[in-house]
């Protein structure tokens, strides 16, 4: 049964011309659809000569004291880029570039600001600016003009930095030759004697600066220390002077009474001495009764001479009282000035008073051993006690002179004396405590003045040893500075000290002479290249694919076997009428009438089941889309040229390809008519987006990266690239069982799902007929 409906199908399709036409016109409309998509995208990024870019220079350039001559970078590049056919670079004015992409005449403009070589040449500067093109760009044209712009506009600044580097490491490596040429030349040689002796004098004076500076910091900080010392000593005359005062006002009084003390000392004394002259009297007296008995008693004798001998000891001590009020008094004369005229005279009567009164001590002393010794004598011989009363008698009238020697000395020498010098002292009292006040108020001036003085000496020794390690720090500098040029200038002798063997210094210096002559001499030009692009990309292509044609090539050429299914099921029908079906069952032009209405599975009872309608009718699909896969494989193997490292494994996949879409489109059809066409455009339209063909499956929002495996464009794709490429693994293999399982729903759907649906279908067939225009 299927054999028979699928011979009846390819007779009618060849039974005139126009029927072979249209067949034909179904097997190659796909393929062209595949061409000319692949061969219009078969090297878009190498056909960018006719993208038009402008380029407007408005760099003034720049030049300095550091590099003399003039630099236009912004010049450089318009010479870079004549010589570059990436894009169709147009140089014109920046008002024409602008206005050419608004317009549209240029897909971008590349604006080079006037200022753009200063703004390069701050590399040299501690103020460093990046400088930056101005790159305007119509988005608007084409959504892939702007990434090749981009390239276009990236691959100059690329050239600017490489050529900029380029430049600048060759200039310093033609400077740096040129020095070294110039090093080894005599004159070089003079300059540098020349220059070492002028910077070892420049050391010298740096480090003799710095001693100065030292030494006058040093001086500074002795008179601040001076400064200090003055000051304390100010505060001390200032706080002994208070305290003088304080002296002065106690003396002032001291001195008022001194002329009332000093006569009631000369009363005080007149009146001692006169007691003790008296009482001398009676001890004479008492002396002549006793030695008077001794005749009569001796003991008694001894005993009041013995009495009279303790009270002329007791006496002793008014002498002791009056020697130490002149001690004291003699104290206080000392304290005056040695100016004043009557200190020395009161000093010389004081010290005489003291020794009369000495003098006195000394004969009552002796007159009470006298009595003392008379006592004991008295009972043992009577001339002896005769001989002991004469001189006692003679001893107390001695006493009596000696103490009226002292009360006429006092009173003729001491005491005028003392009342001149009270008023001297009351005098210079007065004068010295004006003088202390104004002492104090210039303490307090001038130890505000001091106050200053220390902070800023303080202040200024501290800049001083600042500048004097900054004076050391320079020395230091130069003289390593002259080091390293000695021992250049050895290094660049040579071996003209070979006779000694040299040493570890002079080799390594002599190594690295030898490095820096063998970079100097090289090529600049390479090393300047080097420098300029250090890091140069290896490239190494994993499964590589000859061009951009050839990439697109698998998702053009499935994408156009399901199209060509879509056709085949548009222009082809997909239900057998009720005539085809009388004559493959030999029933002659049409079934009984018990067949009942026309459509699928009505001539079941005479064997024709709905399988065999399926597959029957499916069958000149199957044929036509294999055509149409393998045209459009063939073609783009060996019309366009397409990369196929295997192809027999790219047909193999044409053929499953055109398979799988027809079959499915075609039971979407067989099922639901109308409506199964227009599910298949959805589909299609749903794996255009979400098969990875043109952008990775990655980059895709979410809702396509999970869709994605149920789709069969995805496995097609990926099949139909190993096939280019090469395979991993089973790569290849997989993606064809993958694809080959989604005629497992196909097939259910379109024999066992399919019963359900008929009448369905035939009510909306109907329904549509009825409407007059669908």
């Amino acid at each position: 049964m299927i054999w028979g409906i699928f011979k009846r199908d390819m007779c009618h399709a060849t039974r005139n011309v126009i029927a072979v036409i249209v067949s034909m016109g179904l097997v190659v409309v796909p393929a062209l659809y595949a061409w000319f998509n692949i061969a219009a995208s078969w090297d878009p990024y190498g056909n960018t000569k006719a993208l038009k870019v402008a380029v407007a220079n408005n760099d003034k350039g720049y030049k300095s004291d550091l590099i003399p001559v003039r630099v236009n970078v912004g010049e450089t590049i318009i010479s870079t880029l004549h010589a570059n056919d990436q894009l169709d670079w147009q140089f014109v004015k920046s008002d024409k570039a602008i206005d050419g992409v608004k317009s549209g005449e240029y897909y971008a403009a590349i604006v080079i600001p006037k200022g753009f070589s200063a703004d390069m040449m701050t590399l040299f500067s501690p103020d460093i600016k990046h400088a930056q093109l101005k790159y305007y760009l119509n988005e608007k044209i084409n959504p892939i003009a702007p990434h090749i712009t981009d390239q276009g506009a990236t691959t100059v600044v690329n050239t600017i930095d490489k050529t900029f580097a380029k430049t600048i490491a060759q200039v310093g490596l033609d400077l740096a030759s040129s020095i070294l040429h110039y090093s080894q030349s005599p004159q070089m040689a003079e300059y540098m004697r020349n220059l070492n002796g002028n910077l070892t004098t420049m050391a010298d004076t740096l480090s003799g600066a710095s001693q100065q500076v030292t030494s006058y910091s040093q001086l500074l900080g002795s008179a601040n220390d001076i400064v200090d010392s003055t000051g304390k000593l100010l505060a001390s005359a200032t706080k002994a002077g208070k305290q003088a005062q304080n002296a002065l006002k106690q003396g002032k009084s001291g001195a008022t009474s001194l002329t009332s003390a000093g006569a009631n000392v000369t009363s005080s004394v007149n009146t001692a001495l006169d007691q003790v002259s008296g009482a001398f009297d009676q001890v004479a007296a008492k002396v002549n009764k006793t030695f008077d008995a001794i005749g009569k008693d001796s003991d008694t004798a001894a005993s009041q001479l013995a009495t009279l001998s303790e009270q002329i000891s007791s006496g002793e001590s008014l002498y002791d009282t009056y020697i130490t009020s002149l001690n004291h008094m003699r104290e206080s004369v000392e304290q005056l000035p040695d100016s004043d005229s009557a200190k020395q005279a009161l000093l010389e009567a004081i010290d005489r008073e003291i020794t009369l009164l000495e003098a006195a001590k000394g004969d009552s002393q002796k007159l009470a051993q006298q009595l003392k010794d008379a006592s004991t004598q008295v009972t043992q011989d009577t001339a002896a006690a005769e001989r002991s009363r004469k001189e006692i008698l003679n001893r107390i009238t001695s006493a009596k002179q000696s103490i009226s020697n002292v009360r006429d000395d006092y009173a003729t020498n001491v005491k005028p004396k003392i009342d001149a010098l009270a008023s001297t002292v009351s005098t210079l009292i007065s004068q010295t405590d004006s003088m202390i006040t104004q002492l104090s108020g210039t303490a307090d001036d001038l130890d505000d003045v001091t106050g200053d003085v220390g902070t800023n000496v303080t202040s200024i020794r501290s800049e001083l040893g600042a500048i004097a390690k900054k004076l050391d720090s320079s020395a230091a500098t130069v003289k390593e500075l002259i080091a390293k040029l000695e021992t250049g200038g050895n290094a660049g002798d040579g071996n003209s000290d070979g006779g000694n063997g040299g040493n570890d210094a002079s080799s390594s210096d002599s190594g690295e002479s030898d490095e820096l002559r063998a970079l100097a001499t090289a090529n600049a030009s390479t090393l300047s290249t080097l420098i300029s692009a250090p890091v140069a990309l290896h490239r190494v292509s994993v499964y590589p694919i000859a061009n951009y044609g050839s990439a697109m090539a698998p998702f053009y050429t499935i994408l156009s076997i399901w199209v060509g299914a879509i056709i085949l099921c548009a222009m082809l029908k997909v239900t057998i009428s009720d005539r085809e079906k009388a004559h493959v069952l030999g029933l002659g032009d049409t079934l009984p009438r018990i067949a009942g209405p026309s459509g699928p599975g009505n001539a079941s009872r005479w064997g024709l089941r709905l399988d065999h309608e399926y597959f029957g009718r499916y069958a000149i699909f199957a044929l036509l889309a294999l055509l149409q896969g393998t045209l459009v494989c063939l073609g783009d193997t060996y019309f366009l040229g397409v990369q196929a490292n295997h192809a027999l494994q790219f047909l193999a996949v044409g053929w499953l390809a055109a398979l799988v879409f027809s079959n499915i489109v075609y039971t979407l059809t067989v099922s639901f008519g109308d409506i199964g066409k227009a599910v298949a455009v959805v589909l299609l339209v749903m794996q255009v987006a979400g098969s990875g063909g043109t952008f990775p499956i990655e980059t895709l929002p979410k809702f396509f990266q999970m869709l994605y495996p149920f789709l069969p464009f995805p496995h097609a794709i990926d099949a139909m690239h190993a096939a280019m490429a090469g395979s991993y693994g089973n790569e290849y293999l997989l993606d064809m069982v993958y694809l080959a399982l989604f005629l497992i729903p196909s097939l259910l759907l379109g024999l066992v799902l399919r019963k359900p649906v008929i009448r369905l279908n035939n009510w909306v067939s109907r329904n549509l007929e009825s409407t007059k225009v669908m």
